[in-house]
């Protein structure tokens, strides 16, 4: 066995081969005897499983195969009674505890035997793809793949991104929920102070009732900041962490602990500016692991041809919960209070994790309602990547791949403009442009709607490419890579040289916003293309990069706008384009769309 595993690759082919025969025989030969056992042999001759895939006759295997092969277990059933119609008896000389054979224990059986039947056909049919060119390699999973039976809205997948959809849009309301509150609990009349209470808000229009805190502008800085402080953390913690213990498990148990946290905001506030700083970094702690345990999930979940669309669905939440908290928690803040922001969506949080561990399942195996034809679909399109990952991880191999460097340096620099464009817009609209903002808020959550409906539209267009065999995974990603990279950068270096219309660089400023979500089905969805049973390792991996280029962005451009207000602010949207334009060459030239070699199975890990 040690010679066929380590030896050519004609004799590991042949091994397996070998391998995967004697376990068809083994498992047609089980399912034949506990039958024959059951008395029901004349009714159902042949199952269906079997004369799809096993053409030996079941009576010319039982005299092959020992009694020690067949798969009967011992375990007593429950809730049966002597002369029950669902048990039958064992044989003597196996025992005589009755076996379960109730319906609902044969129909699980066979689908997980048969989910295992199709992983191994396609393991075996894939492994020579490994000694293929990799422009070869990448279409070998797509071209093998058939179009799905069940690809409307009440597919099982079609659901998870649904749910996923949902769970990222109540993430980003917790998360944005202090950015609007802050308003209201601050007092303006002491901008020195560092905290205490007043007895009524200092703002008209918000809730007289609400205790106001005499911080300072940089005391909130410090405040609303703490965030990321906890949210770098977890990233590739959370991908670890997912990969072991299930994406369902981790990504629940983040979207509770946050929903919780938020509910404690009041009272943090109340007892002082240092306990709701260190809420923050538990907030940022518990957020940390939701992105990285989603791609986990949809390693399992999404088939190839779909999986642009099916992720930037689930995406498209975080963009349409900041909108929907931007706009909601002013009013709760004016009507009710800014203290009722976080109880009614800490609530909501609460109430939506318990459908999220009702209605989420790990895998399609393990899914009771899923169909027949999406689950074998599923199966079959996964077939060719490898299952979760184990304790160790290929940490040397990942340093040394070029394909991940170039989704890491292109998340950096795209988030670099990204948070750029973010966090100083409103203060290059007031100062440059003199634009007040607060005269139309429809103006301001443009992008934000752009954004969401550009990660829609992306991911559709990607599957349609590679639906009808356009173009390969690779060129597929580089395509939406370069759209949402550089058409921005563009945009940026236009900006300074039209300045004088503030309506066209409002609209292009909008539009790099916009345009930026095409990387949606570029680079970030990547990392499940090179290495599926680390993609939530991965992700945290550059995301962490893509956090620390939204903590220096700011600042640099602070810095660079504190010499000359107009020179600033073009060098600054020169240095971002120039950044998008180097990460795009980079992940142009050592991008790629196969798994590597030390992301897959039987990789030896050190």
């Amino acid at each position: 066995m040690t010679r066929a595993r380590h030896g050519t690759a004609g004799g590991g082919v042949a091994w397996r081969g070998r391998d995967l025969w004697r376990r068809t025989v083994l498992e047609g030969a089980g399912r034949g005897l506990v039958a024959a056992w059951r008395g029901r042999r004349s009714s159902h001759p042949k199952s269906g499983f079997e004369s799809q895939h096993c053409s030996i006759p079941r009576t010319s295997l039982k005299s092959q195969i020992p009694a020690q092969h067949v798969p009967v277990s011992r375990s007593p059933p429950r809730d049966t009674e002597p002369g029950d119609p669902t048990t039958s008896s064992v044989p003597s000389g196996l025992g005589k505890t009755p076996l379960p054979v109730g319906p609902n224990v044969i129909l699980r059986r066979n689908r997980q035997q048969h989910c295992r039947q199709m992983r191994m056909q396609c393991h075996a049919n894939n492994m020579w793809a490994r000694d293929r060119p990799e422009a070869e390699q990448d279409e070998a999973p797509l071209l093998a793949q058939q179009p799905s039976s069940s690809t409307g809205l009440c597919s099982a997948r079609c659901g998870l991104a649904l749910v996923l959809h949902i769970s990222l849009f109540m993430a980003y309301v917790l998360r944005v929920s202090l950015s609007i509150a802050i308003v209201a609990m601050t007092n303006s009349s002491h901008p020195h102070g560092w905290s205490g209470s007043a007895p009524r808000s200092s703002y008209p229009g918000f809730a007289q009732e609400a205790p106001t805190y005499n911080w300072s502008a940089e005391t909130q800085g410090i405040v609303l900041s703490s965030f990321f402080y906890g949210y770098g953390l977890t990233q590739a913690l959370g991908g670890y962490c997912s990969g072991l213990f299930g994406g369902k498990l981790i990504l629940g148990s983040g979207l509770l602990l946050s929903s919780v946290l938020t509910l404690l905001v009041p009272e943090a506030a109340e007892l002082g500016v240092s306990f709701l700083i260190g809420l923050q970094v538990l907030l940022g702690l518990a957020e940390g692991v939701i992105f990285p345990a989603q791609y986990t999930l949809w390693a399992k979940w999404a088939p190839p041809l779909e999986r642009s669309r099916l992720m930037n669905i689930a995406d498209a939440g975080c963009t349409f919960g900041t909108f929907f908290a931007l706009l909601v928690a002013g009013i709760i803040c004016q009507s009710l209070g800014w203290p009722l922001v976080f109880y009614i969506f800490g609530g909501i949080g609460c109430a939506w994790c318990f459908c999220w561990f009702l209605l989420v399942y790990e895998d399609p195996a393990h899914h009771p309602w899923i169909s027949a034809g999406e689950q074998e679909y599923i199966v079959l399109a996964l077939a060719h990547q490898s299952s979760s990952h184990g304790l160790s991880l290929p940490l040397v191999a990942m340093a040394k791949s070029r394909p991940l460097w170039a989704i890491t340096i292109a998340c950096f620099c795209t988030d670099w403009l990204f948070y750029m464009l973010l966090t100083s817009m409103p203060t290059f609209m007031s100062n440059v442009l003199h634009f007040d903002l607060g005269e139309n808020g429809l103006l301001s959550s443009l992008p934000y709607i752009g954004n969401g409906l550009g990660h829609i539209l992306a991911g559709l267009l990607a599957d349609f490419f590679l639906a009808r065999r356009v173009l390969g995974t690779a060129a597929v990603r580089k395509l939406f890579s370069a759209l949402g990279m550089l058409l921005p950068a563009i945009f940026l270096v236009a900006v300074p040289y039209i300045r004088c219309n503030s309506t066209v660089v409002v609209v292009l400023l909008t539009l790099a916003l916009t345009i930026i979500s095409m990387t949606g089905a570029g680079i970030n969805i990547n990392h499940i293309d090179i290495a599926p049973r680390y993609a939530g390792f991965l992700l945290g991996i550059t995301n962490t990069f893509g956090i620390v280029a939204g903590i220096i962005a700011p600042t640099a451009i602070g810095l660079l706008i504190s010499q000359d207000l107009q020179t600033g602010w073009r060098n600054a949207f020169f240095i971002s384009a120039a950044l998008n334009v180097f990460g795009l060459v980079f992940y142009l030239a050592f991008g790629s769309g196969t798994i590597q070699d030390w992301a897959r199975e039987d990789t030896a890990v050190q």
